[in-house]
């Protein structure tokens, strides 16, 4: 696995460690509502909170669409700044999932980009009988593919805060594993062992990747339910099969809300 990419790791991320439930979901409705009805103060945080929280999703679907960085760069910062001017105010959760709403504001600002590429004058090198640019395909797939990389992004930097603030190292085992994912577990506590600098053992290192396996989950799990305006069971289940990440996350999900 790419570091902070996919979520190939070896078996279901379950278990029944004694970890403290996460309890801060929040539906990103909230956030646009106040970007845009709140108090002055609550609009300036809610829009630095919504920019910051998925300039990875909308960056990464651009450069995956342009395949050009200084044009996705552009197209970023008009994003943004579409959003902190309010062009937005519309959007209602009564529509469909957040991931929806941006998607659909993405879309716009795609279709927005090719009809200024196709009025724009040819250049003298640019020969008359070229074909005009039209939508490029897969929309929604690449839409797809930048949200799920954004969620389990989010996860890896909450797993990494998670070690940093009770000195356990999840964050690093879990890494190691997915990074190597061809190495037993003697082998990862060799590596492990030089980069914690003290003693592990094979023993350890399988109690504490079931561990991190399991917390994994619970924040991939998080930062899916706070992107639903409903986060009920049946919504969460949805949403994690639509972003393949299902089958990881079942146990903590059957977990939190029961079994089905």
């Amino acid at each position: 696995m790419s570091p902070r990419g996919g979520f190939d790791v070896d078996g279901p991320l379950d278990g029944s460690a004694d970890i403290p439930h996460l309890n801060r979901i929040t539906t990103e409705w909230n956030l646009v509502f106040l970007a845009h009805q709140g108090t002055p103060g609550q609009i300036t945080d809610a829009q630095k909170q919504l920019m910051s929280r998925y300039a990875g999703a909308v960056h990464r679907y651009l450069l995956a669409i342009v395949r050009d960085p200084d044009t996705a760069a552009e197209l970023n910062q008009e994003f943004a700044l579409r959003f902190l001017r309010g062009d937005f105010h519309r959007a209602d959760p009564a529509r469909g999932r957040f991931r929806d709403f941006l998607k659909r504001a993405l879309r716009n600002l795609m279709i927005d980009y090719h009809r200024r590429q196709q009025r724009a004058p040819l250049s003298l090198d640019t020969q008359s009988d070229s074909a005009p640019v039209s939508e490029p395909p897969n929309l929604d797939a690449q839409f797809l593919s930048s949200w799920r990389k954004e969620i389990l992004d989010r996860a890896w930097k909450e797993l990494e805060q998670y070690q940093i603030k009770t000195r356990r190292p999840y964050y690093a085992v879990l890494r190691l594993r997915a990074d190597h994912p061809d190495l037993h577990s003697p082998e990862l506590a060799e590596k492990l062992s030089t980069q914690l600098g003290k003693p592990i053992g094979a023993g350890w290192v399988r109690q504490n990747l079931h561990l991190a396996r399991q917390l994994f989950a619970e924040y991939v799990l998080d930062e899916v339910a706070g992107s639903l305006t409903d986060p009920n069971s049946e919504n969460v289940e949805e949403e994690l099969g639509d972003l393949k990440l299902l089958d990881h996350c079942r146990a903590v999900l059957e977990r939190r809300f029961g079994s089905p």
